[in-house]
């Protein structure tokens, strides 16, 4: 979704993403569908740097609240 927000605020059409991204059109014009299988977790996170985008990952300890740990992805 990151990705996707980044490429329509800048207006890239999927040939010049495809470029920024290094790879071609069609895969530019899979990810623009949310059709992510063939494309692991690192190497859309290389995209989204690509495309001068900060990452950040923290880890903390879970609140006792919750029954299991949880993965939270936040777009700032």
């Amino acid at each position: 979704m990151a990705i996707n927000d980044v490429l329509q605020r800048r207006g890239l059409s999927h040939g010049k993403a495809a470029g920024q991204l290094g790879i071609n059109q069609p895969k530019v014009s899979v990810l623009s569908k949310y059709k992510l299988d063939g494309f692991s977790v690192e190497r859309l996170m290389r995209f989204l740097t690509s495309l001068n985008q900060d990452i950040e990952i923290v880890m903390r300890d879970k609140p006792r609240t919750h029954g299991t740990g949880r993965i939270l992805v936040t777009a700032a």
